[in-house]
């Protein structure tokens, strides 16, 4: 994935209906009055039509009703009850580090983690933080402390809350591996839920953390490993990286799951698709299951590349891709498919 684009510490300025020039957004369901509610209760922690662009690292992405990042889980607790007593809908997102989000938005309120971000050590050899710390930090405090387990973090941007709920990883580990507990709070009525690591049903780029919960913190348990070791094996995997994945481009990282026994960037290739592009979206001739975002590419363009890429790749092997990125939201003629 992109580590050139840090979505979860950005602050895009303003907070209202003219951010970065836009307007009141028409698709919008919230009126004056839920808009005004909405303030009183967050504050500057909401913003209006805001495009969520702005939230994803592949850069794409129409406006969203309302984007609410709670500073604190006492604040994102009163926003759910609140949505949940005016039925308006709640459409939670991490770092942006595996979404599309279609061209015409998202309705209701996108909630985001992004200002959880308490992180500490604690008994010694584990690590309790919350959903919006990024994975960089968690790594770092790792090495601090000379703990070893979360290695496969040095290839893992994004935030801890969206890396617990699709088992983020690499080949030195995933989530699963050092996972204790995952809290979250039920969207439904703002109660507070704990799941130990059987409970969440991790498996590969996975898990069985249900949709309607929010991830607000984890524990992770670490063991004693010398630093330099630590060091040496981030240091690897980042070099790994860069010699196989493009730079300086908006992308989600892989798009398709690895199927069982292969990998998909070799099957795309295998496939000739290197190098396909509709509009701005383009097959990256860096590493083939990288589809990445070269200029000003829409949803539609993407979804359109993803579609042409998985229909010859179904030709060629006989096997159909799964995504390993999630979309969500509208696109232009209303259709949430």
């Amino acid at each position: 994935m992109n580590d050139d684009v840090l979505i979860g510490d950005e602050e895009p300025g303003g907070n209202g209906e003219s951010v970065g020039g836009a307007v009141a957004n028409p698709r919008s369901l919230l009126d004056d009055a839920a808009r005004a509610a909405l303030r009183a209760l967050l504050g500057d922690d909401v913003r209006f039509d805001e495009p969520m662009r702005r939230h994803t690292t592949a850069r794409i992405g129409g406006p969203a009703d309302a984007f609410a990042m709670p500073s604190t889980i006492e604040r994102l607790v009163a926003l759910l009850r609140w949505c949940a007593a005016a039925g308006v809908a709640v459409t939670v997102v991490g770092g942006g580090s595996n979404l599309l989000v279609r061209d015409a938005g998202i309705r209701g309120v996108v909630l985001n983690t992004g200002r959880l971000r308490r992180i500490e050590l604690v008994d010694g050899t584990a690590i309790e933080v919350e959903a919006g710390c990024s994975t960089g930090k968690v790594l770092s405090l790792a090495m601090k402390h000379g703990l070893g387990g979360v290695e496969f973090l040095g290839g893992v941007p994004g935030s801890v809350g969206g890396g617990m709920i699709m088992n983020a990883g690499t080949y030195l580990g995933e989530f699963k591996d050092v996972t204790a507990w995952v809290e979250s709070v039920r969207l439904s009525d703002g109660a507070r839920v704990r799941r130990d690591n059987a409970a969440c049903g991790f498996r590969y780029r996975d898990s069985d953390l249900p949709p309607t919960e929010v991830v607000v913190g984890a524990r992770l348990e670490l063991r004693p490993r010398p630093r330099a070791e630590i060091e040496a094996e981030v240091k690897a995997l980042r070099k790994r990286r860069a010699e196989r994945e493009p730079k300086k481009v908006s992308s989600n990282g892989s798009t398709f799951k690895n199927p069982p026994g292969d990998f998909a960037g070799r099957l795309i290739e295998a496939a000739g698709c290197k190098g396909w592009q509709i509009g701005d979206a383009l097959c990256s001739p860096v590493h083939a299951n990288w589809l990445v975002n070269v200029g000003d590419a829409t949803c539609a363009d993407m979804l359109a590349l993803i579609e042409r890429v998985r229909a010859r790749v179904q030709e060629a092997h006989g096997l159909t891709l799964q995504l390993e990125v999630k979309i969500l939201g509208e696109d232009v003629s209303g259709d949430t498919r």
